[in-house]
C-alpha cells in the first residue's frame, strides 16, 4: 500500500509539472474561449480606429488566445448616438464614442468640453481622465469605463475667414451640444448636421463651416472645401470621448483577464493621449498641402473669444443646478477642470510633446534648435 501511495503521489508531482512547462495556451486549451465584441463609429482607416483595432489585437494576443474580438468599425455595430446603451445592454462588449452624441446623457462629463480653454489633446486627455477618476459621475454606472478623454480644442474651419468677432455673424457652422452654444455665443448659428454629411453641406454651402480640431482636415477631408481655421485654442472647448465595457463582460472574465483588461485601460489612456496629438499635427500639415489658411488670434482677439464664451459656462452651471447638483459642487468641477489644465500644459513642456495648438512653449518651432 506504501509503495502504491508513492506511486499515486509522484503521478500527481509529474503531471503538475507537467502542465506547469506548457505554453499558456495550452494550459488554457479546456476554458472556454471567450468573445468580445468591439465597436467604434469611426471609419476604419481614421487613426482613432486603428488604434482600437491595435487594443483589440493586442488583448487576443496578451490573453494567449483565450479571449478572441471582433472589431467592427464605422458604426458598422452600433452607430455613435447607441454606443451607450448598446454597450451597457451587451450588444457590445466595448464600444467607443464622445457624449455629445447623447445630449442630456452624461451631464457632469459634458463639461469636459466647457470653453475653459483646453490647449492641446493631450492635456485634454489627461485632464479628462482625472476628472472622472476624482469625481467618478453616477452617469457613467451602467458601464465600465476603460478610458476616458477629450480630444484636441475645436476651431472654426470654414469657407470664409473668422479673424474677428464680427467675421463670426452670419456664419453657419454645425457644433452640436455645448460646442453650438460656443459658436452661438462667438456671433455664429450652430447646425446639428451629422458629421458625415458636413463635407457635402459645406461643399454645397447649406453650413459655412464645422466646429472642430485640425485633425478632421483630413480625417474627414474639410481641407478640400473649407479653407480657413480660426486658431481659437484660447477658448479651448472639447469633445469628450469614452471607452466603455458592458459590465457583465468585465465581470465574467476571470481575475487575470479583468487585470488584464485594467492594464491596457492604462496603457491605451496615453496611447489615446499621445494620438490625439499627433493627429493634429498630421491634420494640420495635409491642411497646408490643400491651401488652408490658419488665422491665429492676437492675444487681444484671443480675450475677446474667451469673454465672449463666459456665458456658456455660467449656462452650464446653471443647468446643472437645475438638475439637483449645487452650485458650489459644478463650480468646484469647473475649477478642477482649469487647475488640471493648467497643471498638464506645464506638463507638456517639460516633456517637450509638441502639438500645433497651444501657447508658444508647445508649438513644433519651440523645440527647434536654432
Amino acid at each position: 500500500m506504501k509503495r502504491k501511495g508513492v506511486f499515486i503521489v509522484s503521478g500527481v508531482i509529474g503531471l503538475i509539472f507537467l502542465l506547469s512547462t506548457l505554453p499558456t495556451g495550452m494550459a488554457y486549451a479546456q476554458e472556454k474561449v471567450i468573445s468580445l465584441k468591439i465597436a467604434n463609429f469611426f471609419p476604419p482607416p481614421s487613426k482613432q480606429s486603428r488604434l482600437l483595432q491595435e487594443f483589440s489585437e493586442e488583448i487576443e494576443k496578451r490573453s494567449g488566445g483565450r479571449i478572441k474580438t471582433q472589431y467592427f468599425a464605422g458604426g458598422s455595430l452600433l452607430a455613435a448616438p447607441a454606443m451607450y446603451k448598446g454597450v451597457q445592454s451587451g450588444i457590445a462588449d466595448i464600444g467607443y464614442s464622445h457624449v455629445y452624441y447623447t445630449p442630456g446623457r452624461m451631464p457632469v462629463t459634458e463639461g469636459l468640453g466647457l470653453p475653459i480653454g483646453t490647449p492641446t489633446g493631450w492635456v485634454g486627455a489627461h485632464m479628462a481622465y482625472d476628472f472622472y477618476q476624482k469625481y467618478k459621475p453616477k452617469e457613467f454606472d451602467g458601464v465600465k469605463v476603460l478610458c476616458i478623454h477629450g480630444n484636441a480644442p475645436s476651431m472654426i474651419i470654414s469657407r470664409k475667414p473668422a479673424r474677428t468677432l464680427e467675421d463670426m455673424k452670419g456664419l453657419t457652422i454645425r457644433a452640436p451640444s455645448i460646442s453650438g452654444e460656443c459658436v452661438a455665443a462667438l456671433g455664429g448659428t450652430p447646425a446639428p448636421t451629422p458629421m458625415m454629411e458636413v463635407y457635402d453641406a459645406i461643399a454645397k454651402g447649406v453650413n459655412d463651416g464645422v466646429w472642430a480640431p485640425y485633425e478632421t482636415l483630413k480625417t474627414f477631408r474639410f481641407a478640400e472645401v473649407a479653407k480657413y481655421v480660426s486658431v481659437s485654442w484660447q477658448i479651448g472647448s472639447v469633445y469628450p470621448f469614452y471607452l466603455a465595457m458592458n459590465k457583465n463582460s468585465y465581470n465574467k472574465l476571470p481575475r487575470d483577464l479583468q487585470g488584464l483588461v485594467d492594464t491596457m485601460s492604462g496603457e491605451y489612456q496615453e496611447r489615446y493621449a499621445l494620438m490625439w496629438n499627433e493627429i493634429e499635427l498630421v491634420g494640420k500639415a495635409f491642411g497646408a498641402e490643400k491651401g488652408v489658411t490658419y488665422l491665429e488670434l492676437s492675444d487681444e482677439e484671443g480675450a475677446r473669444w474667451q469673454k465672449a464664451v463666459e456665458p456658456v459656462i455660467a449656462n452650464y452651471i446653471k443647468n446643472l443646478v437645475g438638475k439637483g447638483f449645487k452650485e458650489a459642487e459644478v463650480k468646484e468641477w469647473v475649477d478642477y477642470m482649469r487647475a488640471r489644465n493648467k497643471y498638464w500644459t506645464e506638463k507638456q513642456i517639460e516633456y517637450k510633446i509638441p502639438s500645433p495648438t497651444g501657447p508658444a512653449a508647445v508649438r513644433p518651432e519651440a523645440y527647434v534648435i536654432k
